[in-house]
């Protein structure tokens, strides 16, 4: 860790021990078990499964051509400087963006829904959620919001693309998946790579291509364009390229609400292979509330480089948990505690249940711990 980043943790970890600990209401919509009296996704919550379904199949069938800008400007590798908290009249206010108590750590975007509103991923369209097929998987998440809301810009950068055609690359094509649709680059980047981010299904853009934003800079508004039956914002975060197939997990990269935490896990079957689309369910200790979370698909999605996850769920306020898994008819439950602004990680794999989690190596290899 080079002396800006040690400098910039220890002043956040100062921000969190003076008071980020207050205890706050529930941040995301609690399910009760058992799984069949979970509820089905509402209007807003059905793009996907009409959205994603094309997004493959054009995949499969048309490659994305990617065209670099005439001019590339170098890759600036300077942080945003922190804004004030955004006041919020029903939540606590998010972290300042960047966000890090651990040098790996990458909270490094504010959300693109003002933190008064509904901000929160729909259960079943978090990334790398899958739909009718494992062929068909999500690659952002989907945040569910009125018809006009504002939609901001997660940091500065430059404006890459505004308008239809984002997945195909043709300039007005109206039938393209995302719909009206921004990209930007951002001045920052990652372990020496470019960071973008993506905003889809918008009815308005109100930018254009190489403009300059801020972040909180109004991008246009929520619609219903592109492959979508309800309104709400599809949020990507993309690495090094600006392309469908380079995409990570967005809660890894937005900040939490202060109070609250992230949970990763990595479910492998007992053979060692990943475990694909399995249901997790997490129940708070100190308030009885439930969540549930499914484990990514098997394409079309990357784990982060550190966490090397395949199960993201963020937003969960800071406490107690257990985490129950039924697998080939038999319940595993392991219980992990939330930290605030924070990720916590847990290890499961098949009939041996869950196991010690990957540690990193002085070198910064990733060494995964024998199994039992």
């Amino acid at each position: 860790m080079n002396r800006f980043q040690t400098t910039l943790v220890c002043l956040l970890a100062i921000i969190w021990l003076s008071g980020c600990q207050q205890p706050i209401p529930p941040s995301q919509p609690a399910v009760d078990l058992p799984e069949e009296s979970l509820p089905i996704p509402q209007s807003g919550e059905q793009l996907s499964a009409a959205a994603e379904p094309a997004l493959v199949q054009l995949a499969g069938s048309l490659q994305p051509t990617l065209v670099p800008p005439a001019v590339e400007e170098p890759l600036r590798f300077t942080f945003p400087t922190p804004g004030p908290d955004p006041i919020s009249l029903w939540r606590a206010p998010l972290y300042p963006a960047p966000w890090a108590l651990s040098p790996n750590d990458h909270f490094y975007f504010t959300r693109p829904i003002a933190v008064d509103e509904v901000n929160w991923p729909l259960a079943d369209y978090r990334y790398g959620g899958v739909f009718f097929s494992s062929d068909i998987v999500h690659t952002g998440i989907d945040i569910p919001s009125p018809r006009g809301t504002p939609v901001l810009a997660a940091g500065p950068g430059k404006v890459i693309h505004a308008g239809y055609g984002l997945f195909n690359r043709y300039d007005n094509q109206e039938e393209d998946p995302y719909g009206l649709a921004v990209a930007i680059k951002h001045d920052f980047g990652w372990n020496g790579r470019s960071l973008y981010t993506v905003y889809a299904h918008m009815d308005r853009v109100d930018v254009i291509n190489g403009q300059r934003v801020e972040t909180g800079d109004q991008l246009g508004i929520i619609g219903t364009t592109g492959f979508t039956t309800g309104p709400h914002l599809h949020f990507e975060v993309r690495v090094e390229t600006n392309s469908f197939y380079t995409t990570r997990n967005p809660e890894l990269w937005i900040t939490p609400p202060q109070g609250c935490g992230v949970l990763v896990g990595k479910l492998l079957n007992t053979n060692g292979s990943i475990l694909t689309h399995q249901k997790v369910y997490i129940t708070s200790l100190d308030t009885n509330q439930r969540w549930y979370v499914i484990s990514y698909g098997q394409t079309a999605v990357i784990s982060d480089e550190y966490y090397q996850e395949n199960l993201a769920i963020g937003d969960l306020p800071a406490g107690r948990y257990r985490i129950t898994i039924n697998y080939l008819e038999e319940t595993y439950t392991s219980d992990v505690t939330i930290n605030p602004g924070a990720v916590t990680r847990f290890a499961f794999r098949g009939e041996r249940g869950f196991q010690p989690v990957p540690t990193i190596s002085p070198t910064g290899e990733v060494w995964q711990p024998p199994l039992p």
